[in-house]
């Protein structure tokens, strides 16, 4: 649920994190798709961080979406 502008970068957090991160970009123009975004209180789009049973864990809405928040953020959660 991520802008086209940040698709590689949300692809690169596999690479920053190996085997503790999967990554993925989700369509948020399809019909399947607003309902998360709604759930999610996003506008249009946004990053989530999910816990491996898909509970958000972290987010940032719209084109507030700064990589370097996401990756404080998954250090701070896969640090144990």
């Amino acid at each position: 649920m991520v802008c086209q502008q940040l698709k590689p970068a949300v692809s690169g957090l596999e690479q920053a994190f190996p085997g503790k991160v999967t990554a993925y970009n989700v369509d948020v123009t399809t019909p399947e798709a607003r309902p998360a975004i709604k759930d999610l209180g996003f506008k249009s789009h946004g990053l989530v961080i999910r816990s491996t049973d898909g509970m958000p864990l972290w987010k940032q809405a719209d084109h507030t979406v700064n990589m370097i928040d996401v990756g404080e953020a998954l250090h701070e959660i896969l640090t144990p």
